[in-house]
């Protein structure tokens, strides 16, 4: 049995300081052997067509209401997981009736599943260990062929039914489509939910402070609570930190939040005088682009992040700002308004080689995709509102992803570059989270409580 690395709870909560439990995955003991090919391991046979998967609920062993809970709740999580990434074509879970339950892991009518048009199904059990945690089993079936194309095995605290279900589609998508999910990935946005007025500040003015949730919206967690203004937040690359702009002395400095430590940084050392914000972090987590005026005017700094080796990268009487890295840390993305109206800029971090990327009436707040893809995202002026761009920067193609439903701002590509989380005015007219395939499919709306905006996507 090939045993997989651990994974700690405790880096993935916000319920600090506690630890938090261990979540243990490995392998299931009657996995395919290794000498197998791996075709034999890929459900589906038609060239070009995507797999239809099956996601029934789980089986629960044991017959607590927490057990019968957690089973549901697994289940459905990773149907709505595997169905985000639009790798296969899920089986709606409202025509699941007309098959018979599983009596165990492997009592499945695969035969009944492949009337109903599935290639593949998942099966699940949970049950109550002694101890009280909860094991979740766990195994994928190719229904034409009749065999277990993967068997994981996770125990932990009834807490993190979610978790299990988010990296079992990691482990779905990986084996299965050689993708990198997202279900464990994370979301750092703005929200004004929790309505207390701001010290020191215009009387009777709302807060904004820093929230996270995961990905789709689920298990929101406050960051800050200072009664004051806390906007653009930013995930360092290891996910363990947000960085942000926040006026709790008074005037705007760069906050570093350690999530799971509870300790906070200033390393740009902002006063009464100088003012920074807009924090952005390299690729390799040891620099920190940012906007500060303690030259007399806004322009773009790069510090290392303890707040050591400053270095002023942009130098022009206009307004330079909203800083983005490159993939590989070489060049920097911004707006500026040195040509009469926002636009979007590329420059090296040396300060080299600056051009002008997009042509338009009004463009802001640039984000660069990740690997393997070469593009920024920004939001346009379109006409009233905004909308979400894209410009390819080895063919300066732009395609348009938003069409002029309320106004769409602050674009935040997630982790595989596949997708953008942005906040939107559609709708019921308060800003809200949506998320978007980068063709522009699969709209959602992440959130729905008070106004949120300036999501940022871990990494």
């Amino acid at each position: 049995m090939t045993t997989r690395p651990a994974l700690r709870i405790a880096s993935l909560v916000l319920a600090l300081p506690t630890a938090g439990a261990l979540l243990f995955a490995q392998q299931s003991p009657d996995q395919p052997s290794d000498a197998r090919s791996g075709i034999d391991l890929i459900i589906g046979d038609r060239i070009g067509a995507q797999p239809r998967l099956a996601v029934p609920d789980c089986l629960a062993l044991t017959g607590d209401p927490e057990t019968l809970d957690a089973a549901a709740t697994i289940a459905q999580v990773l149907f709505d997981d595997l169905d985000f990434e639009r790798e296969f074509r899920m089986v709606a879970r409202d025509t699941y009736r007309t098959i018979r339950r599983a009596r165990s892991l492997t009592d499945l009518p695969l035969d009944a599943w492949q009337e109903l048009g599935a290639d593949g199904v998942v099966s699940c059990s949970v049950e109550r260990q002694p101890d009280g945690q909860l094991l979740v089993r766990a195994r994928l079936f190719n229904v034409r062929s009749l065999d277990s194309t993967l068997g994981v095995e996770y125990t932990g605290s009834y807490r993190d039914v979610r978790l299990y279900a988010h990296e079992l589609s990691n482990e779905i998508h990986r084996q299965q489509r050689g993708l990198e999910g997202v279900a464990r990935s994370h979301l750092a946005f703005v929200s004004d939910r929790d309505s207390e007025s701001v010290l020191g500040l215009v009387p009777n003015r709302q807060t904004k402070e820093i929230y996270v949730s995961d990905y789709d919206g689920a298990n929101v967690r406050r960051v800050t609570v200072t009664r004051s203004l806390n906007v653009t937040p930013a995930w360092t690359p290891d996910a363990r930190a947000v960085a942000y702009t926040s006026y709790r002395s008074g005037q705007q400095d760069i906050v570093i939040s350690h999530i799971y430590e509870g300790r906070l940084e200033t390393p740009a050392s902002g006063n009464e005088r100088e003012h920074n914000w807009l924090p952005a972090f390299s690729p390799d987590g040891r620099q920190i682009a940012f906007n500060s005026n303690r030259d007399g005017n806004p322009e773009l700094y790069v510090m290392n992040v303890d707040g050591t080796n400053l270095r002023r990268l942009t130098n022009h009487p206009a307004i330079d700002t909203s800083p983005t890295w490159s993939p590989l840390g070489h060049q920097i993305a911004f707006t500026s308004d040195r040509t009469g109206s926002p636009q979007i800029y590329v420059v090296g971090v040396d300060g080299a080689g600056l051009r002008r990327i997009t042509f338009e009436s009004y463009c802001d707040r640039p984000t660069w995709s990740p690997s393997p893809y070469n593009e920024v995202a920004y939001s346009s002026r379109t006409g009233p509102g905004h909308d979400i761009k894209v410009v390819d920067l080895a063919t300066n193609e732009v395609r348009q992803l938003t069409f002029g439903q309320g106004t769409n701002e602050s674009p935040s590509y997630s982790a595989n570059g596949r997708h953008l989380v942005f906040s939107s005015t559609r709708g019921s007219g308060s800003k809200q989270i949506f998320v978007i395939g980068r063709d522009g499919r699969g709209l959602r709306q992440i959130t729905y409580i008070g106004n949120n905006e300036m999501p940022s996507w871990s990494r």
